[in-house]
């Protein structure tokens, strides 16, 4: 039995950076939208920053961010799992609220909010007849918005995740 222990602890804190480290990429991906990109793209002319959100939109969907962002929320609840097996109550009960807020805060109103903009956006077709500064300024401030939630709820995640491997470590020295 206390063969198996060292590696069911070592299983419990590689998934825990993992979910970090997946938290992290997460929260430094929404926060760069929010403290940059679309203040910058609101900054030029509304057909440019329609263009280059359109482009970066489509650059998105790519095997990196797939993986980050379809991979954080499974990661999260089987890090949370694995702490409840260990018996690590403190540190699961955190895992297990930092996984309600990302999947609420992050993937749900991704899924609800800023990918339907995006659709809508990318279906604009220009000299359509709709002005691009309308249509930038219905786009821009509620997709600006929605990042707002999904930042703080990767970051409150994030947090979260952090104590609950200092709460893993110092049960388990």
């Amino acid at each position: 039995m206390s063969g198996a222990e060292p590696s069911g602890q070592a299983v419990a804190l590689a998934l825990l950076i993992l979910t970090l480290m997946f938290c992290g990429a997460m929260f430094g991906f929404f926060f760069a939208w929010t403290s940059s990109t679309l203040w910058g793209l609101d900054r030029i002319a509304p057909e440019v920053a329609i263009t280059a959100m359109q482009a970066m939109n489509a650059a998105v969907r790519n095997a990196v961010f797939g993986v980050l962002f379809f991979g954080t929320p499974p990661l999260m609840v089987l890090t949370t799992v694995c702490l409840f097996v260990r018996d690590n109550r403190r540190a699961a009960l955190l895992m297990a609220l930092a996984s309600l807020i990302y999947i609420g805060g992050a993937t749900i109103v991704t899924v609800s909010v800023n990918v339907p903009l995006n659709e809508a956006l990318a279906a604009r077709v220009p000299g359509d007849g709709t002005p691009a500064t309308s249509q930038w300024q219905a786009y821009s401030a509620p997709w600006q918005r929605a990042n707002l939630i999904r930042t703080s709820a990767s970051g409150a995640a994030l947090f979260l995740a952090a104590i609950a491997l200092h709460l893993s470590q110092k049960r388990n020295p």
